[in-house]
């Protein structure tokens, strides 16, 4: 449904009044001048006038000359063929939809009517070219060595002379009189690709022409075809009737063998005018378009200024900066200035390939004689001839377009553009998506995919960066269920949330992709959330909750250094501030969206669907350090202890290592991966059984840890109250045991076993367990620890004792993470 910025309310074709507007945007009554320019004066002549330009005159002999007919005849037909290639671009998008026209500039009519005489003599130079007789031609003289003089040397007219032509068909490159330098194939092309090039002249006409769509395609082919067919035409004359001597040492032959030498003179200095008004003309057009545009800010803001008719006259003045061209020799400057129009006739190609890639719907050109393969025909053509002509002047070119790709994608473009790099990324992830195929899933390259729930990010930003460290270039969603019921609501309230989410998202600078929901509870939002994120084989299998405590929720925005709003108003015109987007945090002791009861359903729900578990508590503590992206371990050491045993459930084999044990290893050691975790040393505890031998369960450990080539210290403790007593297997409790347990029983072994976990976090700092040892007062105390999460009890009755023995197994253990995990996800395999 189109909005009140859609362009579909452009295409009107009929007033308030029933006046007939026209579609291409042709000033009306009241509005802009209207178009009036036909195909053969807004595109064909513009064109001709732009691609002959001087080398007609002062070039022909110095090609043919050089290169011999042959290799002339073949410069031509590469010119032509990346000409052709480029241009079938041009038309597929100028075809592509109403093409929008600036403003008319001055003398357009001028340069179309008043020049197109220039033509004319062009087309006299080889009708008049047979109407002398053979001559002799003297040259001027050369200067040779040491300052001396040349013997004079003298050129031949021969009239059409078929051993003139035999003489003339191969190449015989020679210095350049004018530079000195030895002349290759490369250089004599670049001269000559150098007058072909024009191509561009009637696009850059749009705004005055009456039908831009059909005049471009039709104007700019014609134009082509008629160059080709004059220069192929001025290739064999030369050939015909000129010797070598005379092509190479005199570029101003035509005047010599002419029946009248001023026409020559005449049509030197009309080219000259009618191309660089042409070419004036389109760059001041394009550069005021880029300042409208205000791709590179206040560096084009002179372009901006525009007459009373519209003129941009400020780009006409910026545009006549290269004058400064005329300090070299056209031989000079012709392999600089054709790898330019290379580069840009690429850009067209590249521009083209890209939109034909992407396969978006909205690319439908009426012109169709062109195909992805013409487009990167196009863009390898210009590219290997760029390099062939001048490595230095290619690198360089290349160089330029980067440096000013990246600044504009620094300053970030207008949002209103549709840009290709979005389509083309949408199609590749499409296709590779559809090849992810979750039944070729190893267990070698498993990786966490995380879903983050979060009610209000105020109060999770330090949770939310510490998931993006776990992710380890895994999928990372943030999910968030708003409370309604759609059917008593007039619209969806998720679709305008998305834009504050997202921009917390670039201001967390996290990796991470965002899915809202709308559902009667949080619990079922949940599940919707687990079922549908992600697409194919890049879906969630991981869900990440923040506990649930008594804890007052803290406002991170306001102490986070990239939430905090700028004071000097260099904030974006319009965007409102971050911090207006989401409420304030809940107030102590205000109901929660979220029950007890709910909040652990949601975690059994969840190892229902065969997720993965991590309850994270306390992460506001974590050091800013630990969180960043770049710090590369310069913070000071501390320990990651793991915990890869079920505490609340001692047995009699401690040492045993389960899957999910296994888990909590994997995450710790992929959060030891990360830059700012580094100099975190991983600690893993076992807890001695009553009936187990010292020494036993470590070693076994320490085998299994070398297979997974997991680096960490392996540390053995002795359990403490509640060791002794074994309880029976309760299938169907899962692996929380408190049946025969009464409740002070169970807080009994739940503080016990927390007593263990805070004693061996205080060793080194003077704690409980006395100073570790090597450590000393004062040194490495524990960042973050993980802790096994037993499976929710099967009786949803005893959800809140469970919730309950969970606080007390955590409490003061600072940064926690409590994890459950139900995948294998490591490997001893190559």
């Amino acid at each position: 449904m189109a909005s009140e910025n859609s362009p579909l309310l452009a295409y009107r074709l009929l007033g308030e009044e029933g006046v007939s507007f026209p579609a291409n945007g042709a000033g009306g009554p009241g509005g802009a001048p209207a178009r009036k320019l036909s195909t053969f004066l807004g595109v064909v002549v513009p064109t001709v006038l732009s691609m002959f330009s001087i080398v007609v005159f002062l070039r022909i002999g110095f090609v043919v000359g050089h290169a011999g007919l042959l290799q002339a005849l073949a410069m031509l037909l590469v010119a032509y063929v990346i000409l052709a290639l480029t241009v079938l671009s041009v038309c597929a998008i100028a075809t592509n939809g109403a093409v929008r026209g600036a403003e008319p500039t001055v003398s357009s009519t001028w340069v179309g009517g008043g020049l197109g005489s220039s033509v004319l003599w062009r087309e006299e130079g080889p009708s008049l070219f047979v109407a002398v007789g053979p001559r002799d031609i003297p040259l001027a003289p050369r200067p040779g060595p040491n300052g001396s003089s040349l013997p004079p040397q003298v050129g031949h007219f021969t009239g059409f002379n078929s051993s003139t032509l035999k003489a003339n068909l191969d190449a015989g490159y020679a210095k350049d009189y004018t530079t000195g330098a030895m002349m290759t194939f490369a250089s004599v092309f670049a001269v000559l690709f150098n007058g072909c090039t024009g191509i561009m002249a009637g696009a850059n006409m749009s705004g005055e022409l009456k039908d831009p769509s059909r005049a471009i395609p039709l104007g700019t082919i014609v134009a082509v075809a008629y160059t080709f067919f004059i220069y192929i035409l001025l290739f064999f004359l030369s050939s015909f009737t000129c010797d070598r001597v005379l092509l190479q040492e005199d570029y101003g032959f035509f005047r010599a063998i002419s029946l009248w030498p001023p026409l020559v003179l005449v049509g030197i200095y009309a080219t000259s005018l009618s191309a660089s008004m042409s070419s004036l003309i389109g760059a001041s057009r394009i550069l005021h378009a880029l300042a409208q545009d205000d791709l590179f800010g206040v560096i084009l803001a002179p372009a901006k200024v525009v007459s009373r008719g519209g003129n941009p006259w400020g780009a006409v003045l910026l545009v006549l900066v290269q004058l400064v061209l005329l300090a070299g020799k056209l031989n000079t400057l012709a392999a600089v200035v054709t790898v330019f129009y290379l580069v840009a006739y690429a850009a067209v190609d590249l521009s083209c390939l890209s939109l034909e890639w992407a396969s978006a719907p909205n690319f439908r050109p009426t012109f169709n004689l062109f195909s992805w393969h013409t487009c990167l025909l196009g863009v390898a053509s210009c590219l290997l001839m760029m390099f062939l002509i001048s490595p230095g002047a290619a690198g360089g070119s290349l160089l330029l377009m980067g440096l000013l790709s990246a600044l504009l994608t620094a300053r970030g473009g207008p949002s209103s553009w549709g840009y290709v790099s979005q389509a083309l990324l949408f199609h590749q992830v499409r296709k590779y998506l559809l090849r992810l195929d979750v039944r070729k899933d190893h267990v070698k390259f498993w990786r966490p995919q995380l879903l983050l729930l979060v009610g209000n990010p105020r109060g999770a930003l330090p949770l939310l960066r510490l998931a993006n460290q776990l992710k380890k270039g895994g999928l990372y969603v943030l999910g968030h269920v708003t409370l309604g019921d759609l059917d008593s609501l007039p619209s969806d309230p998720v679709q305008p949330q998305y834009g504050a989410w997202l921009s917390l998202v670039d201001r967390a600078q996290v990796k991470a992709f965002v899915d809202l929901t709308l559902s009667p509870s949080v619990r079922q939002g949940a599940q919707h959330l687990l079922r549908i994120s992600g697409l194919g084989g890049m879906k969630p299998n991981t869900l990440v909750l923040g506990f649930y405590d008594d804890a007052a929720p803290q406002d991170h925005f306001l102490t986070d250094p990239a939430f905090s709003e700028p004071a000097d108003g260099t904030q974006e015109a319009g965007a409102p501030a971050l911090s207006t987007l989401f409420p304030p945090p809940r107030a102590p002791g205000s109901p929660r969206a979220l029950s007890p009861q709910d909040y652990v359903a949601t975690v059994a729900d969840a190892l229902k669907m065969n997720k993965n578990v991590v309850l994270a508590r306390a992460c506001g503590a974590l050091p800013p350090e630990r969180l960043s992206r770049g710090s590369g371990g310069t913070s000071q050491p501390h320990h990651v202890d793991v915990w890869p045993l079920n505490l609340l459930r001692p047995r009699g084999g401690p040492g045993y290592v389960d899957v999910c044990g296994l888990f909590l290893l994997q995450m710790a050691t992929i959060l030891g991966m990360v830059p700012a975790w580094h100099s975190a040393r991983l600690r893993i505890f076992l807890c001695l059984g009553p009936r187990e031998a010292p020494g036993a369960a470590e070693g076994r450990l320490r085998a299994l840890l070398s297979q997974l080539r997991i680096r960490a210290e392996v540390r053995e403790v002795v359990w403490g109250e509640g060791a002794a007593s074994e309880e029976p297997e309760e299938e169907e409790e899962g692996d929380f045991v408190n049946g025969r347990r009464g409740d002070a029983e169970a807080e009994a072994l739940a503080c016990s076993a927390n007593a263990l976990v805070r004693a061996q976090q205080g060793r080194g700092r003077g704690g409980p367990g006395g100073p570790e040892e090597g450590d000393g007062e004062g040194g490495p105390t524990t960042a973050l620890t993980f802790l096994y999460l037993p499976r929710p009890p099967a009786d949803s009755a005893r959800y809140l004792r469970y919730l309950g023995l969970l606080e007390i197994l955590s409490r003061d253990l600072g940064p926690t993470l409590l994890i459950h995990g139900v995948t294998p996800v490591t490997c001893t395999d190559l």
